[in-house]
């Protein structure tokens, strides 16, 4: 053990206690809190943003990481602490070049921005948003400005906050082999998207039995109620404070079944991935996952790969007839297969079929490009979305509400995000053709077997929290690091069985 790790350890708890602080109150305005709470929150999320970085940013915390960086210390310190080490430097590097007065009204900023999101998105009005977006838009690029290195992107900055294992080359490497692979496929899918009906989707569902539904599915995937909520909110999310108290939310539409089932799905593989994460990591700068990329790999694994097979309905599927008798008596399992794995080109990014997704990510990825770049106005975003569209989905939105203003992310400077979810995609497919060679995945699941699946992960991914990153992961998983073509491959077998091309 290290005594200057010891002399550390209260920084790292007081900063813990902080962040655990603001993220209880991400998770109220959410979900609870009154619309017109959030001019008055946004001072106390402000008043504990400036605490955390006091506490992180000052010359005590300097010293002690530069000493436990030396080589003569690093071999007093565990493994556990030298990962500890290596966040916090990293955490170091992104906050202390940045005024603390801004860093502040930052903070301030995202909770009003957010709401004002919410109200832009119901009224579907965007100008009543833009100014707030503006604002956090200049504050990202100035934030990235004091951090970036000569010559290096602004983007490229932000992006490094979510992977650090996938910069702008690496993005634009992989989403051109999606566009060269994948868009052709989705040509031919979309020619015989009409030989699948799916319009039992569409019908009344009554929305306290779906309530009661998607609990019983959360729990089936092994989500733990004594340590995990479920509640509502305009979009989906998880928000961890430990390893013993994760929470999700969940939406619900009374006129399209699959929503909420496979949102709870999706959000469900982000929350077992923090309920598994090692006691011993947990409330410390390691205790999250290893990256948004891996985090989003485990719930799309979860939400597409298993959660749209005919092995995972084979036990259930009786059971969600029986709670929708009127609705689905005539519909068989094989039926409601092809329906909820059907692909069709749509507007919104999270009811997307998991064919097209990934062209939702690029498009969101280049606008974000332009506009750190200087290329993109803010006031001119909605006609450069809707452009964008039309130019990959080949659909054009009607209004905002179904446009720009779909997505949560922006609202809190979230810029750099969006590329995780299809990075996640393709590490799930990585990861998945590991486990088949390992276990019979589709006996299992046709048992309701859900355990040997989710405690290879835990093993494999979960139990490491940030002590690795996603390529280290990878490679000790699958002998490899990260590869698309498990991705391509997937999504060509998949498809073109289903659609017999």
């Amino acid at each position: 053990m290290s005594k200057i790790f010891d002399t550390l350890q209260p920084y790292l708890d007081k900063a813990m206690a902080l962040e655990t602080a603001r993220n209880l109150f991400e998770w109220d305005e959410q979900t609870l809190a009154p619309f017109e709470a959030a001019n008055y929150t946004s001072k106390v999320v402000g008043i504990l943003s400036d605490e955390y970085m006091k506490c992180l940013i000052n010359d005590d915390v300097r010293k002690l990481i530069k000493k436990l960086k030396e080589d003569k210390e690093q071999e007093e310190l565990t493994d556990k602490e030298k990962a500890i080490i290596k966040e916090l430097d990293k955490t170091y590097e992104q906050l202390e070049s940045i005024p603390p007065e801004e860093y502040r009204a930052f903070n301030e900023l995202t909770i009003v921005a957010n709401r004002a999101w919410t109200k832009a998105k119901k009224d579907n009005d965007y100008d009543y948003f833009a100014p707030y977006l503006k604002k956090i838009i200049e504050y990202k690029k100035k934030f990235a400005g004091y951090r970036a290195k000569k010559g290096k992107e602004l983007y490229e900055v932000l992006l490094g906050d979510f992977e650090e294992c996938f910069g702008i080359k690496e993005l634009d490497i992989f989403f051109d082999k999606i566009k060269s692979e994948i868009v052709p496929l989705l040509k031919q899918v979309s020619q015989k998207s009409d030989t699948i009906d799916k319009s039992y989707n569409f019908l009344k569902y009554d929305l306290d039995k779906q309530r009661e539904f998607n609990r019983y599915l959360c729990g089936y995937l092994g989500f733990d109620f004594n340590r995990g909520v479920i509640a509502e909110s305009a979009h989906p999310f998880t928000l961890n404070l430990h390893n013993h108290d994760v929470r999700i939310t969940n939406k619900f539409m009374e006129n399209n079944l699959e929503s909420a089932m496979f949102s709870v799905i999706h959000e469900t593989g982000h929350a077992l991935y923090e309920m598994n994460i090692d006691d011993s990591l947990t409330q410390t700068p390691v205790g999250s996952g290893a990256s948004m990329g891996m985090h989003e790999s485990q719930s799309r694994l979860f939400e597409n790969i298993i959660g749209r097979s005919e092995a995972f309905w084979t036990p259930i599927y009786t059971k969600l007839v029986e709670t929708y008798p009127e609705n689905l008596k005539n519909i068989s399992l094989e039926h409601f297969i092809k329906g909820i794995n059907k692909a069709q080109p749509s507007l919104i990014r999270t009811e997307a079929d998991e064919l097209s997704y990934s062209l939702h990510i690029i498009i969101r990825y280049e606008i974000e490009k332009a506009i750190f770049s200087g290329e993109a106005d803010v006031d001119k975003l909605p006609q450069l979305w809707n452009q964008k569209y039309q130019e990959y989905i080949g659909l054009t939105p009607a209004n905002d509400a179904e446009g720009i203003l779909q997505d949560i992310h922006w609202s809190y400077g979230e810029f750099g995000y969006f590329p995780s979810y299809a990075i996640g995609s393709a590490i799930s497919s990585q990861l998945y053709a590991k486990i088949k060679e390992l276990m019979p995945v589709d006996d299992y699941l046709k048992e309701g077997n859900i355990t040997p699946i989710r405690e290879f992960l835990r093993d494999s991914v979960h139990k490491f929290g940030a002590t690795k990153n996603t390529n280290q992961i990878l490679k000790d998983v699958t002998g490899e690091e990260f590869n698309a073509d498990y991705y391509v491959d997937y999504l060509k077998e998949k498809y073109e069985n289903l659609y017999s091309l």
